[in-house]
């Protein structure tokens, strides 16, 4: 199969971008192993070739991505054309929600820190017709609605999706699958979009102004409703059901799902002293099979739970895991580390990541040794434009939030801004390869656990 994302970016086998993407051969393999792993595995179990193209294809839609929607639909039609048909239904009442709110791009929800309330923003819910349901089944209903919480409102999930998934049948391993799914394509979709502004960019003299970032989430405060759709039903009494359900499929899951009571949970973006919790239960480090074990890759991995979570889907954490130490630690060439944990941090604050932002936030400060200014960006968030003082830092932020932005507003004036700072198409790359993996690792982050406030000791 030719290289997906490559083909939609529209970047030929010949094009000078792919010989620099050839430069993270091991990310660039395994982001193609991680579509094998995920979408065409030889043994689906519960989770059909089927439902995952469905995913897939509204998952697509959500991020604005007519070519992966068209893509992912393709292999749905030849599933099941009805089912293809129901989805791009779906779409449309999402799309048109979406498209009332241009001015205010996602990722939306709320934060559960008082202290960061002045940065929710409101966007529209998702629950799945009746109609839609008796078609497609409540396994997939559930698993859209869960596909469109995890792209638009990250730092929304809570333990109860969790349990909705479980009471709609899905086992853990299937929602690890989901989850992953569901990430990955948020970064698949993100870098190809980042590289199709690449190949077409102006010279750098010419920068257009058509791209330009709207208000980003967390620049304004704005309450969490919704007085219009978001798919079918997906209004402020939606929101409000689908809470209520999830309250009930909690009860009903019992201790599949942990909720943490007495945790200490982080108040405020910080560097460094926080951990996270699964919600639901990783494989126990003592029946780790020796294929999880090696999609592991580090053997100390087996100790911490968010790993040995993934690790219920091995063939896509082993793909996942390579990409991630191709994209952040191959340094033979290319953009410096302390910008490449810019990037994932600059993502990471949007998204609402707190243990993310964190761990890169501090490894940012570790390689440049600028504590005070990556603390700025912790502390006063997204804006339309950074402000940091530093015409490269200040390029790889803004890239990074235009890449971040649901849907994507990176473009040619984004190349245009980074190239004048200094970076060439290789840096440029590995900026964008940074971005879009963090929209892929805060899923994941977000919807199976959240952070916790390490005390001395721990």
């Amino acid at each position: 199969m030719p290289d997906i994302i490559n083909t939609l970016a529209g970047i030929s086998a010949q094009d000078p971008l792919d010989a620099l993407r050839d430069h993270r051969a091991q990310a660039k393999e395994n982001a193609q192993l991680s579509f094998e792993a995920l979408l065409e595995p030889v043994d689906p179990g519960g989770f059909s070739h089927r439902d995952r193209y469905a995913v897939a294809a509204f998952t697509a839609g959500l991020l604005g991505s007519s070519s992966a929607e068209e893509f992912y639909r393709d292999l749905l039609r030849d599933e099941d054309e009805v089912a293809s048909w129901t989805i791009a239904e779906l779409l449309d009442e999402a799309l048109l929600e979406l498209d009332s709110r241009s001015d205010v791009r996602g990722p939306y929800g709320i934060f559960e820190s008082a202290e960061l309330s002045s940065e929710n923003v409101a966007g529209p819910w998702l629950v799945v017709d009746e109609k839609s349901v008796d078609i497609l089944g409540p396994l997939l209903a559930a698993g859209l609605e869960f596909a469109h919480l995890l792209v638009l409102h990250p730092r929304g999930s809570r333990p109860e999706h969790m349990a909705r998934l479980l009471d709609a049948g899905w086992d853990e391993d299937m929602i690890v699958t989901l989850a992953q799914l569901v990430s990955f394509l948020n970064f698949q979709i993100r870098i190809s979009t980042g590289l199709a502004a690449l190949s077409h960019a102006p010279a750098a003299v010419d920068v257009p102004v058509s791209d330009a970032v709207p208000t980003p989430t967390g620049s304004k405060s704005q309450p969490e409703h919704s007085s219009a759709g978001g798919g079918k039903g997906g209004t402020t009494s939606a929101r409000d059901a689908a809470a209520a359900k999830g309250a009930t499929a909690l009860k009903k899951v019992g201790e599949r799902v942990s909720t943490y009571p007495d945790l200490t949970r982080p108040q405020l973006f910080q560097q460094s002293g926080l951990g996270w919790v699964p919600w639901i239960a990783p494989v126990d480090e003592a029946e780790l099979s020796e294929v999880q074990r090696e999609a592991l890759i580090e053997a100390g991995r087996a100790k911490n739970p968010y790993f040995r979570l993934l690790a219920r889907d091995p063939a896509a954490l082993r793909a996942r895991t390579l990409t991630d130490l191709d994209i952040f630690f191959n340094t033979t060439d290319g953009l410096g580390r302390a910008e490449r944990e810019l990037a994932a941090t600059a993502a990471s604050r949007l998204n609402g990541c707190l243990f993310c932002a964190s761990i890169h936030s501090d490894r940012a400060t570790e390689e440049s040794g600028r504590r005070d200014l990556v603390q700025t960006l912790l502390d006063e968030g997204i804006g339309t434009s950074s402000n940091l003082g530093d015409p490269v830092w200040d390029a790889v932020v803004d890239a990074s939030v235009a890449l971040t932005l649901t849907p994507q507003a990176f473009g040619p004036s984004h190349v245009s801004a980074l190239r004048e700072a200094g970076l060439d198409d290789g840096d440029i790359i590995d900026a964008l390869n940074c971005a879009a993996f963090f929209n892929w690792a805060n899923r994941l982050m977000l919807s199976l656990g959240e952070p916790e406030v390490l005390t001395p000791g721990k």
